[in-house]
């Protein structure tokens, strides 16, 4: 696999939604004492809707990638689980929002960072995957 145009948006969208996830995440932490203070609802709303949009590109961006070399499905791997429940935990947190439920929004949403970015992306590192073989053989010069 090659680095092509639409690995590169894919990538792009992955690595700021990492980086864009835990600024959403805490704009809206608040102490009950404090809470009105402590929390940046401009800021989240923004952040958090910019988030969103970058896990949609990430995901759709993803159908259209496939590897015939991992285990797979007419190219499609493990990892392209992630698609629907990317769309799926999206659904889920704004439905709960528009009831009124902002704590299984938060759950929701942490959920889905932890699973789509950070865990999702651990795998991504794998030395026998493409962007982990860029960072480990060739940007490191490791393994």
């Amino acid at each position: 696999m090659q680095l092509t145009p639409l690995i590169a948006v894919h990538m792009t969208a992955a690595i700021a939604a990492v980086l864009l996830g835990p600024v959403a995440l805490w704009a809206r932490r608040g102490h009950a004492a404090r809470q009105a203070r402590s929390q940046r609802p401009r800021l989240h709303r923004a952040i958090g809707y910019a988030w969103v949009t970058l896990m949609l590109v990430t995901a759709i961006s993803a159908i259209f990638i496939r590897d015939f070399k991992l285990p797979n499905i007419a190219g499609y791997t493990p990892v392209h689980l992630l698609v629907p429940i990317v769309f799926g935990s999206l659904f889920l947190a704004f439905r709960a929002l528009l009831r009124g439920n902002v704590n299984t929004h938060r759950r929701v949403m942490v959920w889905l960072y932890v699973s789509a970015c950070l865990v999702a992306g651990a795998f991504t590192l794998l030395p026998s995957r493409y962007l982990g073989g860029l960072v480990w053989h060739q940007w490191l010069g490791l393994a």
